[in-house]
C-alpha cells in the first residue's frame, strides 16, 4: 500500500526538521525519514562536537600558559581524553534528542526512520522501520542527506587502520603521534586539538601550503601559529602512501624536503567529503548528478527532475551547516510566501575554528585580482590591536580587500582572536551593499577586535 503526503523530506540534518516545520504549519502533510542520527552532521560529527573538543583543548593550553598571565598552577597539566569525550558526547545528546523530540512532536509530520530509496520520480521505498517497509509518495520531495569523508585513493590506505573526523571523536585514548593527511580545515582544527591535548602532531598536505584556498599571508601565519605550538607541517607532498611499522604506522612521502617516511601511532584522513547521494537509487528519480555524485540544482535549488529539491551538502553549493539552513529558508520562503530567493544572493562567508580563529567573508585578495579588479587592500597585524595584547593573543592580522571603483567592500580575513564573530561587521555591510565609508565611519566599542575594522578601512593602500 502507497502512503501519500504532501512532501517527503529525506534527512533530518540542518535544514530538513526546520523545513518540516515550515511545511506542516502551513497546513501540508509531511513525512521526515531519517536512517541514523538526528541532526546530521552538524549535531553529531561536525561543529558541535569538534568545537567542543577545541573548547577543551583551549582550556588545556591556557592553563599551560598560566605563569604568563600571574596565574600559579601546581603540577603539570594532563588531559582526561575520556572526561573530554563526556562531556562532548552529553551536549550531542541533548542537541540530537531535542531535535528529535521537536520533529516527533510537530502536528502533521510523520517520522520513520529507515533507509529511503527512490522507487520513481515521486515514489519513495523506506526499509528497516520497525513497521517494515514503506512505500511514501508525494508531489514534492526534498533531498538533505548530507556527506561523509571522503577516504582517498592513496597507495597502502587499505591496509593500515585510520580514523576519520567521525571515528576520531570516539578516541579516549591519546595519540602519542597523529598524522593529519590533509592541510585544510577540518585536519587544521583536529591538529592543533590533539597537540594541545598531549599527542605529538604532523599535518601531511599535498600542497604547496597549508589551506591553499586562502590567501598565502594567510597560510603562512597559520603555519607560523602551529609551529609555534610544536606542530610539525610536511607540504608538497605529491605522493603519499602508507604502510604498517610493528604496531606503527608509517606515511611515506614524496616532498621536496624532509624525511622521505613519517611514523606514528594514528592516521586521521582529512582530505574532503564526499555526498550520502550513492545509496538514494536517484538514477530510478531521473536526479541528475555530477561526477563527484553531489546533486545538480538551480539557483532555487531545484533539481533537473520537477518537484525535487536538494539542501545541504549533497547539493555541492555549500559545505557548512549556515549553508544548509539558508538553503532551507529558500526553499520554504520560495514555496510558501512567494519570494524568488536564490543561493548566488549569499555572500560565501565561513570559519576556521583552530586557535586564534579565521572568520572569511567574500573574496580573497588573490581572488579579487584574478577577477581584474582595482583593488585597495588595508591591513593590520593583531600584535597592534589592543585587545589581542591584553588577552595575550596577538597571532595573525586582519585585512579587508575594497573595489577601488565602486568603493564595496569585496571580502576580508581575521586570523585573530575574535575574528570569527567580528567579521560579521563586515559580512553586515556587504550585505546592506554599503560602501565601506560606511563602516569606516561607524563609532565601535573599546575595548575590542571589531573596533579596529574602521580603523583599517581608513588606511586603505592600492
Amino acid at each position: 500500500m502507497t502512503e501519500t503526503f504532501d512532501a517527503i523530506i529525506i534527512g533530518a540534518g540542518q535544514a530538513g526538521p526546520p523545513l518540516a516545520g515550515r511545511l506542516t504549519g502551513a497546513g501540508k502533510t509531511v513525512a521526515l525519514i531519517e536512517r541514523h542520527l538526528f541532526g546530521g552532521t552538524c549535531v553529531n560529527t561536525g561543529c558541535t562536537p569538534t568545537k567542543t573538543f577545541v573548547a577543551s583543548a583551549k582550556v588545556a593550553h591556557q592553563a599551560r600558559r598560566a605563569k604568563e598571565f600571574g596565574v600559579r598552577l601546581e603540577g603539570e597539566v594532563l588531559v582526561d581524553m575520556p572526561a573530554v569525550k563526556r562531556r562532548k558526547d552529553t551536549i550531542i545528546t541533548q542537541s540530537r534528542d531535542n531535535l528529535e523530540k521537536w520533529v516527533k512532536g510537530m502536528d502533521g509530520c510523520t517520522v520513520l526512520e529507515g533507509h529511503a530509496r527512490f522507487e520513481a520520480p515521486h515514489e519513495v521505498r523506506v526499509s528497516g522501520t520497525q513497521s517494515g517497509d514503506r512505500l511514501l509518495r508525494a508531489g514534492q520531495i526534498f533531498i538533505n542527506v548530507g556527506g561523509r569523508a571522503l577516504i582517498p585513493d592513496m597507495p597502502g590506505v587499505d591496509t593500515v587502520p585510520y580514523l576519520t573526523n567521525t571515528s576520531v571523536l570516539e578516541l579516549e585514548t591519546l595519540p602519542s603521534h597523529l598524522l593529519v593527511i590533509g592541510g585544510s580545515y577540518i585536519g587544521l582544527e583536529f591538529g592543533q586539538m590533539f597537540r594541545r591535548f598531549g599527542s605529538a602532531v604532523t599535518v601531511i598536505e599535498r600542497g604547496p601550503r597549508l589551506i591553499g584556498r586562502e590567501d598565502e599571508d594567510v597560510s603562512e601565519a597559520i603555519e607560523s601559529i602551529f609551529a609555534a605550538e610544536g606542530i610539525a607541517v610536511r607540504t608538497g607532498a605529491k605522493c603519499i602512501s602508507f604502510g604498517m611499522r610493528g604496531n606503527q604506522i608509517a606515511a611515506q612521502l614524496q616532498c621536496l624536503e624532509g624525511e622521505p617516511e613519517i611514523v606514528g601511532s594514528h592516521i586521521l584522513l582529512a582530505v574532503g567529503r564526499r555526498p550520502n547521494t550513492d545509496d538514494l537509487g536517484l538514477e530510478r528519480a531521473g536526479v541528475a548528478v555530477d561526477e563527484r555524485g553531489y546533486i545538480l540544482v538551480d539557483e532555487e535549488l531545484r533539481t533537473n527532475v520537477s518537484g525535487i529539491w536538494a539542501m545541504g551538502d549533497c547539493n555541492g553549493r555549500g559545505a557548512f551547516t549556515h549553508t544548509s539552513y539558508n538553503d532551507f529558508e529558500i526553499i520554504a520562503d520560495n514555496l510558501l510566501a512567494g519570494a524568488r530567493r536564490k543561493v548566488s544572493d549569499r555572500i560565501g562567508c565561513y570559519g576556521l575554528f583552530i586557535d586564534p580563529p579565521l572568520g572569511r567573508v567574500g573574496a580573497t585578495e588573490t581572488e579579487a585580482r584574478a577577477a581584474g579588479k582595482r583593488i585597495r587592500v588595508g591591513k593590520r597585524p593583531m600584535t597592534r590591536v589592543k585587545r589581542a595584547v591584553e588577552k595575550g593573543e596577538p597571532q595573525g592580522f586582519m585585512k579587508a580587500i575594497v573595489d577601488a571603483d565602486t568603493n564595496q567592500i569585496l571580502g576580508a580575513a581575521i586570523l585573530g582572536v575574535g575574528g570569527d564573530e567580528a567579521v560579521h561587521a563586515i559580512l553586515d555591510t556587504m550585505s546592506a551593499k554599503a560602501p565601506y565609508t560606511t563602516l569606516k565611519n561607524t563609532v565601535h566599542i573599546h575595548p575590542t577586535v571589531a573596533e579596529l575594522i574602521p580603523t583599517i578601512l581608513g588606511e586603505l593602500q592600492p
